[in-house]
């Protein structure tokens, strides 16, 4: 077997396997070098297996409030710490083993090894150097490995870490990281959460469901600071009622590590400091880029805080080498990854219209309870662009389908640029908003306009016909508030 190929990507992540698809639909001979697990951190310890855990923590939360529904529970609804961790490494798992049949289908070379590029159109692949993490997916004996491989088109994809403070490096025992967090060995009683975008507060969401006593420390004057601010107020407003702690403009300033235990030292602005003892910290406090041990100096490739520097079609300042993903910079999105690797591989196999991705159109969404989801500009932004707006806002209260699902307390809010009737931004809190959140996305990719949206029909009864009376309240047209 030749070790020439068209194109190498390094990292199997969403966005390493997605771009391999669609390199060989487009007649590319093409192998992807990963050293730990297909489908990478998203599908096997973020994204896919955290919302396993937060499906466990709603079932446990509708269990809780059954009365509610007219439902009575005979005996105690509780949660097996260790059944609902088995539950969600079983679903990525499943999914771990459909990367590896759509490698196969789709006839990508998998190699497994550290890849490091050498020179220009090559990688060099030396001995894997972390354990695969599933033992019910181990690396097949017997296939393609250490080796010198060369392409026209090497492809960086190598994804992100969690970051670490000084002095609060994570310790794997009284200092988690989403790792540890994701596959804890008992249910701690008392956790702080260092904080609050979407990572600290989906864990912080989840254990708190599990009756644990959550604290989360937040740098910023709001939580999830990315988000629109009366969205994140309202968020705010519905977490602490579900009984978490949530302390915003305040760093920790030192941890003392106990025995079994952390005491945190919660400095707020006004320099006062309080102490919190706990059973466990997590530290959430953003990801930075693997582009260590890559060889990327040795080539002279441009890095910017952590990340590679490439333009809108993925290309580096090194001829025939590419990044994306999470190690192209933010936003660190899954999605966005998948969406990147398409336009870069696109770009490289000279399809017709291929043009850069537009990041103020992409999707972020939190699924902690309530949920969050948004695109665009928030209120703040456009107001500083100096766009002349119009807000429009809609209740989950008003909303019979809210209602009947007993999931009334949420909110949509939409901006619109006043003199086109452009869609500048879309924001939503509540129940199940991270599946309505696409049809503002559709409609800003294809330009509607405020009329637009007002004249397309929305089933009846829908969580989504919110959408509609928000835009309708922006141009004082709402029909049922």
């Amino acid at each position: 077997m030749s070790n020439a190929y068209d194109v190498i990507i390094i990292g199997s992540g969403p966005g390493g396997y997605v771009t391999a698809i669609r390199a060989a639909q487009l007649g590319l001979k093409t192998a992807i070098v990963e050293r730990e697990h297909l489908g990478g951190i998203c599908l096997n310890w973020g994204c896919i297996p955290t919302k396993a855990l937060l499906r466990s923590a709603e079932i446990l939360d509708h269990a809780n409030h059954a009365k509610a529904y007219g439902l009575t529970l005979n005996g105690t609804m509780t949660a097996d710490v260790k059944d609902v961790v088995a539950r969600s490494r079983g679903v990525s798992a499943r999914l771990n083993g459909g990367v590896a049949f759509l490698m196969k289908k789709n006839k990508i070379d998998v190699i497994w090894g550290e890849a490091k590029l050498s020179k220009p159109g090559e990688v060099v692949v030396g001995k894997m150097t972390k354990p695969v993490v599933e033992p019910q997916n181990p690396v097949p004996k017997g296939v393609l490995g250490e080796g010198t491989y060369t392409a026209k088109h090497i492809i960086v994809a190598t994804g992100a870490r969690p970051r670490a403070l000084p002095g609060i490096e994570p310790d794997g025992k009284l200092i988690w990281t989403y790792f540890e967090a994701m596959k804890p060995d008992f249910m701690p009683k008392s956790l702080v959460v260092m904080g609050s975008g979407a990572i600290g507060i989906e864990f912080a969401s989840f254990y708190r469901s599990m009756g644990v006593d959550v604290t989360v420390v937040e740098l910023m004057a709001n939580i999830m600071p990315v988000e629109d601010v009366e969205i994140s107020t309202f968020a705010r407003k519905q977490l602490e009622k579900r009984g978490l702690k949530i302390i915003t403009e305040a760093r920790l300033s030192k941890v003392e590590k106990g025995a079994n235990s952390i005491t945190a030292h919660v400095e707020t602005k006004d320099g006062k400091v309080q102490t919190i003892t706990a059973d466990r910290l997590i530290s959430a406090v953003g990801v930075q880029g693997n582009i260590e041990n890559l060889g990327l100096e040795t080539l002279g490739v441009k890095t910017d805080r952590g990340c590679i520097v490439i333009d809108g079609y993925g290309k580096t300042n090194v001829p025939g080498l590419y990044a994306i993903g999470d190690v192209a910079g933010p936003p660190m999105l899954a999605h966005k990854a998948e969406h990147e690797g398409v336009i870069c591989i696109e770009k490289i196999a000279g399809v017709p219209g291929v043009h850069p991705m537009d990041k103020g159109k992409i999707p972020g969404c939190t699924y902690c309870n309530p949920q969050v989801a948004s695109v665009g500009l928030t209120e703040a932004k456009a107001k500083e662009q100096g766009r002349d707006i119009r807000v429009g806002r809609y209740s989950f209260a008003a909303n019979g389908k809210a209602i009947a699902l007993g999931e009334d307390q949420g909110m949509i809010k939409t901006i619109f640029d006043k003199k086109t009737g452009e869609l500048l931004g879309a924001h939503m809190v509540g129940a199940e908003v991270t599946e309505l959140i696409q049809g503002f996305v559709v409609a800003m990719n294809l330009e509607t306009t405020e009329e637009e949206l007002m004249h397309t029909i929305f089933p009846h009864p829908t969580l989504s016909e919110m959408m509609k009376e928000s835009v309708l309240d922006a141009y004082g047209r709402v029909l049922n508030a």
